[in-house]
């Protein structure tokens, strides 16, 4: 016959497994705030490096669900926040349900005491493009669904001249391949200039001048770029153009926490441009709430204002913004037309991801004539 477990022995048994059980309870709650300070919040000190890690999730018609995920690593060269500015690589992959797929790249990087400056992007993406048509009067109904391979790298290597001045090459490779132009029910689109691939680099000087402390969120300086790139023809590539581009920032420190800022931007082009090449109205940056070239032609010009409160006086983390813009695209410049016009405007709210670099993560509502836009990034949108 069994002997029964004893009153002691039970309550040695209640005392192990609860024991076990908070120990459990522990190690998931100490492994839990690790993985939250190492991936999510600002523990380390402002010199050293931080990175961070986000899954994404986003739906739209044309890709159905598309899941992703984000990187986002800061740091100051040789960990000399004085020195260096600090400089930010941003990753984003993703995958959706029809398979398509895509990798994004950015970076600013400033080195060896802000003496070099390297500012770029990288897109390898297959992705549907909506085209609405060229001009200024495209409707926003029926527009073709252009899925096709695309290859982006636009790269500028900066030597500074003087305090802030920098000068140097600027690189920008495109390459498109594997077009499926789907027309829309009811219309059919011209086929446009590069509706078969095209494969280009563009090659020129670009000047830069940049007394912001921060590019990911500004609170004072002035950034003014100007380039001029020339897209040669080659063995692989008939077409020849050329882009002259101008973008101008300012940004005023209001009352304590608050900034004022500003932008006029300006894309020509000139020659024979394929359509992905055009200068395009719309996007996460400026003119919001347009979907990036919603409006496309040889000319682009825009400019906003924005108004930010980083953060709110009653809160330490939570802030918002207001902002306006008004943009237009034309065939040349001396072809726009006051009543092609295009304003938008809307608002956003502001969470201060890592207090110690003063990093924000951004979801911004753009409201325009034809719909809206929503935005979420990390840093400000200019």
């Amino acid at each position: 016959m069994r002997k029964p477990y004893s009153s002691s022995f039970v309550r040695h048994l209640l005392l192990i497994g609860l024991f076990m059980g908070q120990s459990a309870d522990v190690l998931a709650q100490t492994l839990v705030k690790r993985l939250f300070n190492r991936f999510l919040n600002d523990t380390t000190s402002s010199s050293n490096p931080h990175v961070s890690f986000y899954p994404t999730l986003a739906y739209a018609p044309e890709t159905s669900f598309e899941l992703g995920a984000s990187a986002l690593y800061l740091y100051h060269a040789n960990n000399k926040v004085q020195q260096n500015r600090l400089s930010q690589l941003q990753a984003f992959s993703f995958v959706t349900l029809r398979g398509q797929y895509g990798l994004f790249l950015d970076h600013t990087i400033y080195g060896d005491n802000d003496r070099w400056y390297f500012l770029g992007r990288g897109r390898i993406q297959r992705f549907p493009i909506l085209y609405y048509g060229i001009g200024p009067q495209t409707k926003p109904d029926h527009p073709a669904t252009v899925d096709a391979f695309s290859v982006q790298l636009r790269e500028r290597a900066m030597r500074r001249l003087r305090p802030n001045l920098f000068g140097g090459l600027e690189l920008d490779f495109q390459h498109l391949s594997h077009i499926e132009f789907e027309q829309p029910e009811g219309m059919t689109h011209d086929l446009p200039l590069g509706s078969n691939g095209t494969s280009n680099i563009g090659l020129g000087p670009g000047l830069i001048y940049d007394s912001r402390p921060s590019a990911l969120n500004p609170r004072s300086g002035f950034f003014g770029e100007v380039a001029y790139l020339n897209y040669g023809q080659s063995r692989d590539n008939a077409l020849s153009f050329h882009n002259l581009f101008a973008d101008v920032r300012m940004y005023h420190p209001m009352r304590k926490n608050q900034v004022l800022a500003w932008q006029v931007y300006g894309n020509l082009t000139s020659g024979n441009v394929p359509f992905n090449q055009l200068a395009l109205l719309g996007g996460e940056t400026i003119m919001r709430g347009y979907y990036m070239g919603r409006y496309r032609d040889k000319f682009h010009a825009a400019a906003q204002i924005e108004y930010r409160w980083l953060p709110f006086p009653f809160s330490q983390r939570f802030g918002a913004v207001v902002f306006a813009a008004v943009g237009t695209v034309a065939p040349a410049i001396n072809q726009v037309q006051f009543n092609h016009l295009l304003p938008t405007g809307g608002t956003g709210i502001r969470y201060l991801l890592f207090k110690k670099k003063d990093v924000f993560l951004r979801a911004d509502m753009g409201i325009t004539r034809e719909g809206v836009g929503f935005y979420i990034l990390t840093g400000e949108s200019f």
